[in-house]
C-alpha cells in the first residue's frame, strides 16, 4: 500500500481535530422533551395557578363553540376518522396540562412603567412562582422575558432580572423550578447575550445556585439577529455568546415584519420575508440542540359580543360570535400546522382559547401521520438491527432518530398513547432511552 501510517498521520490528525470540533458544535437533538408552545402572559397578572386557570377557561370555551367532535371537526377541517379522538384528547390535555411553557413577561406583554412598579411586580411574580414550585401548581417549563439590553432599557432589564431572581432564591431555599428560562428580546449583537451570560454567572456565584442552572433563550426578531453587517451568520455567534447556556430561540414574527419595513396590514406568520427567516434559523442551528420556536397568531378567537346582565344575545349575535371565534381559531389552527410542516414544532399562543386549537392541530399532525411513520420506523429499525450485525456503524442512524423523535414528541404532549406507539415494535424502555443508537446497541446486546 501507498498510504503507509507515516504518511497518513498528519491529515489524519488534522480531520480527527476537526471532526471532534463539528461533533461538540452539532450534538444532534438532547432528547429534552421540547414543549408544544410557550404561553406568554403579563408580569403583573401572574399567579401561581395560571395556568390551571387558562385550562379552565379554555373548557368553557371549547363547551361554548366546540361542544361536541363534530362541531370541532367542522370548524377546522379534521379529518373524519380522526375528529373524535383529537376532540377526546384534547380536552383530557385541557384537564391534565394546558400550559406546557409559560413565560412571565415583562417586555411587549407588560409595557413600560415606573420603576417601582416593575420592581414590586418582578418580587410579586417570583413569590407567585415560589408559591407554584411549593404547591406543584407551575406548567413544567417556566421562565421569564425581560427587556431587551439596549442602552435606554438594560438598566431596567437588568434590574428586574436581579430583583426576579434574588427574590426567588430567598423564597425557595435557592431551588429553582425544573426547567426555567430567560428570554432575552430584540438582540443585535453577540454582546448582548454575553452580557446576559455574564450577570447570570454572577448571580448563580453570589446566590448560591447551581452553576448554569439559569438557562437562555434568545428572540429572533431582528433582522440583525439573522445576518451581521458582514453578511455573517448572526445566529451561531449569539449562541456561543450564551456560554452553553443557550437551550432555544424564539421567532417574533411581528416585531421583525415591522423592523424588515412590512405594514401592519401584511405583517403575519405566513409572510415570505419569516420563511426566509425561519429557514435562516433551521440552518444555523439545526443539530446544535437549540430548539427551536415561532412565533405568535395574533387574532384573538374572542366574540364580538356580550350579554348585558340580566339579557341575552340574539340569535344574530350568538351567530356571529361563532363565526368571529371559529374564524379565529382556524387562522391559528392553519398556521400551527404551518409550523409544524416546517419542522418548527414549537409556537406561541396569548389565549386561554389558543390552546384549544394548538393540541388540536399537534394531535392531528401526528395522528395522520402515524400509521406510515409506524411502518417506516418498524421496517428501518429491522434493516439497522441486520445491518449492524456485520458493522460497527449504521450510516442512516440520523434518519433513524428522526423517527424515533417523531414518536417521542407525539406522545411527550398526548397527541399518540403507547399503545399506538408500540406497533412499531419498540418497546416503553426503549422509546425511554430516546436515542436510536442505544436502541441498536440493545438489540444487539
Amino acid at each position: 500500500m501507498t498510504l503507509t501510517p507515516e504518511l497518513l498521520a498528519k491529515p489524519l490528525a488534522a480531520l480527527t481535530t476537526a471532526n471532534r470540533a463539528f461533533t461538540a458544535q452539532y450534538p444532534g437533538d438532547s432528547g429534552d422533551r421540547q414543549p408544544v408552545h410557550t404561553v406568554y402572559g403579563g408580569a403583573q397578572l401572574f399567579k401561581a395557578e395560571t395556568a390551571q386557570k387558562m385550562g379552565e377557561i379554555a373548557l368553557r370555551s371549547m363547551q361554548e363553540y366546540y361542544p361536541t367532535a363534530a362541531a370541532l371537526g367542522a370548524a377546522l377541517d379534521l379529518r373524519a376518522d380522526l375528529a373524535e379522538t383529537i376532540f377526546t384528547r384534547v380536552k383530557e390535555k385541557l384537564k391534565r396540562e394546558p400550559v406546557e411553557d409559560f413565560r412571565i413577561d415583562f417586555e411587549d406583554g407588560y409595557g413600560n412603567r415606573p420603576d417601582a412598579e416593575e420592581d414590586g411586580h418582578a418580587i410579586s411574580a417570583a413569590d407567585e412562582v415560589a408559591r407554584g414550585l411549593a404547591s406543584g401548581t407551575l406548567p413544567p417549563y417556566l421562565g421569564i422575558r425581560i427587556k431587551t439590553f439596549s442602552e435606554e432599557l438594560r438598566g431596567r432589564s437588568i434590574r428586574t432580572l436581579d430583583h426576579f431572581i434574588t427574590r426567588l432564591a430567598e423564597k425557595t431555599g435557592k431551588k429553582l423550578p425544573p426547567h426555567f428560562f430567560i428570554t432575552l428580546p430584540k438582540v443585535v449583537n453577540p454582546e448582548q447575550v454575553q452580557t446576559l451570560a455574564t450577570l447570570l454567572d454572577i448571580l448563580e456565584d453570589k446566590l448560591g445556585l447551581p452553576k448554569r442552572a439559569l438557562k437562555i433563550e434568545l428572540m429572533v426578531e431582528t433582522t440583525q439577529s439573522i445576518l451581521r453587517s458582514n453578511g455573517e451568520l448572526a445566529l451561531p455567534l449569539l449562541v456561543a455568546a450564551a456560554g452553553g447556556r443557550c437551550t432555544g430561540a424564539h421567532f417574533g414574527t411581528y416585531d421583525y415584519t415591522a423592523g424588515y419595513d412590512i405594514t401592519a396590514a401584511y405583517q403575519g406568520m405566513t409572510h415570505p420575508a419569516c420563511d426566509f427567516a425561519k429557514h435562516m434559523m433551521k440552518i444555523a442551528l439545526a443539530g446544535t440542540g437549540v430548539n427551536l420556536s415561532d412565533g405568535a397568531t395574533n387574532v384573538m378567537p374572542v366574540a364580538r359580543h356580550r350579554a348585558a346582565a340580566g339579557q341575552a344575545l340574539t340569535v344574530d349575535q350568538v351567530r356571529e360570535n361563532n363565526e368571529t371565534v371559529h374564524a379565529a381559531s382556524k387562522l391559528h389552527y392553519d398556521q400551527a400546522r404551518n409550523s409544524l410542516l416546517n419542522a418548527f414544532y414549537q409556537g406561541w399562543d396569548l389565549h386561554p382559547a389558543q390552546l384549544i386549537t394548538r393540541y388540536a392541530a399537534v394531535y392531528a399532525f401526528f395522528l395522520e401521520g402515524l400509521v406510515p411513520a409506524s411502518v417506516r420506523l418498524k421496517n428501518f429499525i429491522e434493516k439497522a438491527a441486520q445491518a449492524t450485525l456485520v458493522g460497527d456503524v449504521f450510516d442512516d442512524a440520523a434518519t433513524g432518530q428522526g423517527l424515533l423523535n417523531y414518536f417521542l414528541r407525539g406522545m411527550n404532549c398526548g397527541a399518540l398513547t403507547f399503545d399506538e406507539a408500540r406497533v412499531t415494535g419498540l418497546t416503553l424502555d426503549e422509546f425511554r432511552t430516546r436515542s436510536f443508537v442505544k436502541i441498536l446497541a440493545g438489540r444487539r446486546g
